[in-house]
């Protein structure tokens, strides 16, 4: 990342037995990191597979349980449930005690949803997630829907939330601008949230990996959560 005085570098570390939230990737066989998003490394899991983890591990934690308040019996939504950050929420969500519903767009990604722990999974290119999900919910809807689509998403998010749901946007694959029906909004006491893990100050991102050290990683270390590598 460039040379650093004394000045800068006090309290960072660096070090090959941890790894590190980054929040925006980086290559390079070393780095220096600021020492509040430094992570040791969940017991039994070998350096490369540690590599996947943090990212979508404090993306997860930090948007279902910090923000969203996502508690256990409560009903999850996970949009691209087969992708990096969907394959983790499934699985930690479900080691925690909720429902989980994720969409996916192939019966490939569809069985792997279910597999990971998905008690609904939704071929949405097949299926209307609303119907789906007010049907398994006996018309309540959903308590939090983690959503990375965006614009194209909102109106049927906000149609399928619940009294009091909560609908988390971390992305914007659908684009960046909807109408937004205030009124259903209003009527379910509902809440839209859009969040970016990568702008987030230096203490905050601490806050979130202490937090992720604390109640994710014992879960991984048990084997209740299995991080899954795609390519190397």
């Amino acid at each position: 990342l460039g040379s650093l005085t004394p000045e800068q570098s006090a309290g960072w570390a660096v070090g090959d037995e941890v790894c590190a939230l980054l929040a925006g990737g980086g290559y390079a066989e070393q780095v220096a990191v600021p020492l509040g998003q430094l992570m040791p490394i969940p017991a039994g899991v070998d350096l490369v597979t540690a590599a996947a983890i943090p990212e979508v591990a404090c993306t997860v934690w930090s948007n279902l349980f910090m923000v969203a308040g996502l508690r256990r019996e409560e009903t999850l939504l996970v949009h691209g449930g087969a992708g990096g950050i969907g394959t983790f929420a499934i699985q930690l969500a479900t080691a925690l005690g909720a429902r989980v519903f994720a969409t996916a767009g192939t019966p490939d990604k569809v069985a792997l949803c279910q597999e990971l722990g998905a008690e609904v999974a939704i071929n949405y290119r097949e299926e209307d997630f609303v119907a789906r999900t007010a049907e398994a919910t006996e018309g309540r809807g959903v308590d939090v829907i983690l959503d990375n689509m965006g614009a194209s998403y909102l109106e049927r998010n906000v149609s399928a939330l619940a009294m009091e749901g909560r609908l988390v946007i971390i992305g914007m694959m659908g684009g960046s601008k909807a109408e937004l029906d205030i009124g259903s909004l209003l009527t379910k006491r509902g809440a839209v949230i859009a969040t970016s893990l990568r702008s987030r100050p230096a203490s905050a991102k601490a806050a979130i990996c202490a937090a992720v050290a604390e109640h994710v990683w014992p879960l991984i270390a048990g084997g209740e959560i299995r991080p899954l590598v795609h390519t190397v």
